[in-house]
């Protein structure tokens, strides 16, 4: 006896596919082309929609949710400028192998290419910064179509993927697809992302780790995308290798391990950029070399040997040779490491520890605290990591509280920093946290923001006030555009073209008294707002953030103007001319360091 077949319209399959997946949130707004798809996802039990105030935030909530649960994010839009809003968060997700799917609703099939109301071909425009994508041509091809974009946006190298879908595709019938033959067949031709490492490179990586007297382990991104944590620490302890974790690895490795000599590159510690630069070999782990790493790359580790494991096999050889390249997903490549090393001879680093000991402990990250008794920046971060905790999820926005926010944040744990890294796309943090609070409810959930970013996409704060989305902000209100403005300071003698936004309480430029008023921008939104200016009040008003459990909460932290980013190699410089402050540098014993023939 064979079942009857049930006919359902293109959206309502579309729906059914994403239950199918998993998927169990949605960021969107609905529009005319996209519109036959929300009809049924209104009576979908199972997949929540939140209805976001840009579509740039939708795609950055899918991102911070993504990077907090491992999950894939999931993003919807309408046709034309709504699909165009996505393209910020698609680049940005590309930029840091984010696992985004976004689903864009299209013009008619018919209309498609002759310039129709809100069309865009997103397709074409979104092709360089996808994985890959899909305009989807029937609607019998939605089933597999989502199967597929969950599969490549998940596995390999994460990245986002594009679904488009015309409006006579979401409102054609077709078949539903009985679960118990879901998933359906996926049809992925050249698509088979290496994962097991080859073991001849393993063994000759380890023969290499074992001979080093300068070795470091340079954690990149790629370590947390594998769920490899908890393999590199035992790597890690079982060679006695020095860590350094970049900007997307943070929290890869505890920053209270005595081997954890802190973030590499131009805001990096000097410890951990001068262990770089004179190592005498790189185990280069899910990284790919990046400028803000590196610095001047000819002038980069030049005296180190290269192990380089990556998923990508474009990334290996990219920027700098591979002496071993190995590839493979981090997580098999760390463990075969681990199991070829406890047959090799562990590597002789007293020497090389005694100098990098010396480095962290006449180098180590601080400040200083504003002489005319303003708040200084570092310390509102700092104190937020304490009070919070090593178990809160941070999402920082792109600047100087980033870096502040890398520096003086403890990570302790994987999974607790969100950022923007490769794009650096201001205003990230706000959405990105509400993301990450729809994906682990249960977590405390701060954005650190600048006075700068938080103006791109505050308006999703309506959105958490509204859904019940109660993240934390520290709005770290500098009255400019900080970075820029600390460039200016340094390279542009001072000329600060442009860059003070009037949020302080005078503004330099227009003598205008905090436009916005953040605490009254934030209580429009729907929010509570706080604000601290003293230095006394800094551990009193976060606690009292931290007691508010039912509500978005903004703190507008005003802080010292003039306060810097350091350690700082300037852009195109070599990390041997990191400096400390400006103007000084770190002042080397190299006599003292013979040993490890240096």
């Amino acid at each position: 006896m064979t079942r009857e077949t049930r006919q359902i319209t293109g959206a309502q399959s579309l729906v059914h596919s994403l239950e199918a997946v998993g998927a169990d949130v949605v960021f969107g707004i609905p529009g005319g082309a996209i519109l036959p798809a929300y009809d049924p996802l209104f009576d979908s039990t199972r997949v929540r929609h939140v209805l976001v105030r840009h579509e740039q935030g939708a795609g950055h909530a899918a991102e911070g949710y993504a990077q907090a649960t491992g999950r894939v994010g999931v993003c919807m839009a309408t046709s034309g400028p709504g699909a165009t809003n996505l393209v910020t968060p698609i680049a940005d997700a590309y930029m840091d192998s984010v696992p985004i799917v976004a689903i864009t609703g299209q013009v008619p099939s018919a209309a498609i290419g002759t310039d129709a109301f809100q069309e865009a071909d997103i397709c074409g425009i979104t092709l360089p910064i996808t994985k890959h994508n899909f305009l989807v041509q029937s609607a019998d091809d939605i089933p597999r179509t989502i199967a597929e974009a969950f599969h490549i946006a998940s596995t390999g190298r994460p990245g986002p993927v594009l679904v488009d879908l015309p409006k006579d595709i979401l409102q054609g019938v077709t078949s539903v697809l009985p679960h118990e033959v879901w998933p359906p067949t996926l049809d992925l031709p050249g698509y088979r992302p290496v994962t097991r490492p080859h073991a001849k490179q393993v063994r000759e990586a380890a023969k290499m780790i074992s001979a080093a007297r300068r070795p470091v382990l340079y954690v990149g991104g790629g370590v947390l995308k594998a769920r490899a944590a908890a393999e590199l620490r035992v790597l890690a302890e079982l060679t006695g290798i020095p860590v350094v974790t970049t900007l997307m690895a943070r929290g890869a490795f505890p920053d209270s391990h005595p081997q954890h000599l802190g973030m590499p590159g131009m805001h990096g510690s000097v410890a951990a950029v001068t262990a770089m630069q004179k190592a005498d070999l790189l185990i280069t782990l899910g990284a790919r070399f990046d400028d803000r790493v590196t610095g001047k790359l000819s002038s980069f580790a030049p005296g180190a040997a290269v192990i380089h494991a990556d998923i990508d096999p474009a990334e290996i050889g990219k920027n700098r040779i591979a002496d071993v390249p190995i590839v493979g997903d981090c997580r098999e490549v760390i463990a075969d490491l681990t199991a070829a090393l406890r047959t090799e001879e562990r590597p002789d680093l007293e020497g090389w520890w005694r100098s990098l000991d010396r480095w962290r402990k006449t180098y180590p990250l601080g400040y200083d605290q504003p002489a005319d008794g303003s708040l200084a920046p570092q310390q509102v971060i700092e104190r937020i990591g304490r009070i919070a905790g090593p178990e809160t999820v941070f999402a920082a926005g792109v600047g100087q509280h980033q870096m502040w926010a890398a520096q003086f944040i403890s990570y302790e744990h994987p999974y607790t920093w969100l950022n923007s890294g490769g794009a650096g796309t201001m205003g990230y943090a706000v959405p990105a946290a509400m993301g990450a609070k729809v994906g682990r409810p249960e977590a405390t959930v701060w954005a650190i923001d600048g006075d700068g970013c938080f103006q791109m996409t505050n308006q999703e704060l309506a959105t958490c006030a509204l859904e019940g989305i109660p993240i934390k902000v520290a709005v770290i209100n500098n009255g400019s555009l900080g970075m820029v403005r600390q460039w200016q300071t340094l390279f542009y003698d001072k000329r600060y073209s442009n860059t003070d936004l009037g949020t302080h309480p005078v503004s330099a430029r227009t003598g205008v008294t905090r436009v916005p008023d953040f605490v009254r921008l934030a209580e429009a939104l729907g929010c509570v707002g706080l604000r601290c200016e003293s230095p006394a009040d800094v551990d009193a008003t976060i606690e009292k953030a931290m007691s508010i459990d039912d509500a978005p909460v903004v703190v507008d932290f005003v802080v010292h103007p003039d306060a810097m980013v350091w350690p700082m190699v300037a852009a195109g410089s070599s990390n041997d001319e990191i400096r400390v402050a400006r103007d000084i540098a770190p002042d080397f014993d190299y006599s003292g360091d013979a040993e490890v023939n240096l």
